[in-house]
């Protein structure tokens, strides 16, 4: 059973789905593995970095797909909206297909996953449970994104982040607030505190706030509550538009009161909700930053423009997209690990075997012989249920 890894095509992109490290485990599980020529340089791992831990390296990409039985990506077709759909044609039937799908994210689009025929798995969907915490792909690349987010943040931002006492005087740290209180937004707190700032932090989910104190920050609370504000996953469920009209309200004096502000909340499948108004932003002082998380749903803040660099009334706006891919020696060794133990979850003996009675399997499953077989994405595109999906295939 061969296990291909093209380069990967999303403009920008310099993450790869395996690196060397990788390989010997997938070896001794029976399987072989073919990566495409300079699939991992940008990410900082060599073709000789690969053949030493026993890949082949194949120069062609139609040759990887061709002869894969698994293909590993990180952006398929789905989530890359720019070059992706040039990889349909050489999908095969029963081909196995793992990476990135947004699932969510387009009817058509995974529609013509499906009738590429593959076996496709959803990294999005892993659930969020103890036995997948290994393949967590989202909390790696969400950690990637936390911290980054300080980074650009600190980088843009014209004054420094820790509070220094000197001969000049003494300087007062940053403010630091973030907006979305998951797995982004804990590792910004952890790295703006790391750096120094007075940091704070707000989420709809007040489970969250033991977390945000734990890491040092202060939880900011307000006068509303959500109505049911997580679901079975975790995640935060979309509000109705009063809640956010008043939530918007109660945030506005935290927010012009901070040097940088961070915004996470994503909600899947749904549109960003605004949490940040012009007004807001024309209240914070000059060379203040927001870093927009959240701006491939559109964004959180009412001026974010997905993957530009903006200035708004003095203030810097960084409407941040593939973030994690600028980090991508260490996004791409996380990402690997994730779909590394998936695929062994899915490999008997050296061969591929869909136990559907196996919540991880089920969940992740996307498409199969032609169909969207997932029974949360048919619901969500409020497709009739399959017999097959109703039991879990």
């Amino acid at each position: 059973m061969i296990v291909g890894i093209p380069k990967e095509s999303f403009p920008g992109e310099r993450r790869v789905a395996l690196v060397p490290a990788a390989i010997p485990g997938l070896l001794k599980a029976g399987l072989e593995v073919s990566i495409e020529a300079g699939a991992g340089v940008e990410a900082g791992y060599t073709d000789a970095d690969y053949i030493a831990k026993g890949a082949k390296i194949v120069a062609d990409r139609t040759e990887v797909f061709r002869a894969a039985d698994v293909v590993l990506q990180v952006l398929c077709y789905g989530s890359n909206d720019k070059t992706g759909k040039a990889d349909l044609p050489l999908l095969r039937k029963d081909q196995v297909l793992i990476g990135f799908l947004r699932p969510l994210g387009n009817l058509e689009t995974v529609q013509g996953i499906a009738g590429a025929g593959v076996t496709s798995f959803s990294v999005e969907l892993m659930p969020r449970t103890t036995r997948a915490q290994s393949m967590d792909v989202l909390s790696s690349m969400g950690t990637i994104c936390g911290y980054k987010a300080v980074v650009f943040a600190a980088d843009h931002l014209p004054r420094i982040f820790p509070m220094l006492t000197t001969a000049a005087g003494t300087i007062t740290p940053a403010r630091v607030f973030i907006i979305g209180a998951g797995v982004v937004g804990l590792q910004a707190i952890a790295t703006a505190r790391r750096l120094g700032a007075i940091t704070s932090a707000y989420d709809v989910r007040p489970a969250v706030k033991e977390q945000v104190q734990s890491l040092g920050g202060r939880f900011i609370e307000l006068p509303i509550e959500a109505a049911d504000a997580q679901d079975a996953r975790g995640y935060a469920r979309p509000q109705d538009e009063s809640f956010y009209k008043k939530q918007r309200e109660l945030l506005g004096r935290v927010v012009v009161e901070s040097d940088v502000v961070i915004s996470a909340a994503v909600i899947p499948g749904k549109k960003s909700p605004i949490l940040i108004t012009a007004e807001m932003v024309r209240g914070m002082a000059l060379g203040s930053v927001i870093i927009d998380l959240a701006a491939e749903r559109g964004g959180n803040c009412e001026l974010t423009k997905p993957g530009e660099k903006i200035v708004e009334h003095g203030v810097t706006i960084v409407g941040g997209i593939n973030v994690a891919s600028s980090v991508p020696y260490h996004a791409s060794q996380m990402y690997a690990k994730n779909v590394c133990a998936f695929l062994l979850h899915l490999v008997k003996d050296g061969k591929l075997q869909l136990n559907l009675e196996d919540e991880i399997t089920r969940e992740t499953l996307l498409t199969r012989g032609g169909e969207v077989v997932n029974a949360r994405v048919r619901e969500f595109y409020k497709l009739p249920a399959l017999e097959t999906a109703a039991k879990g295939a």
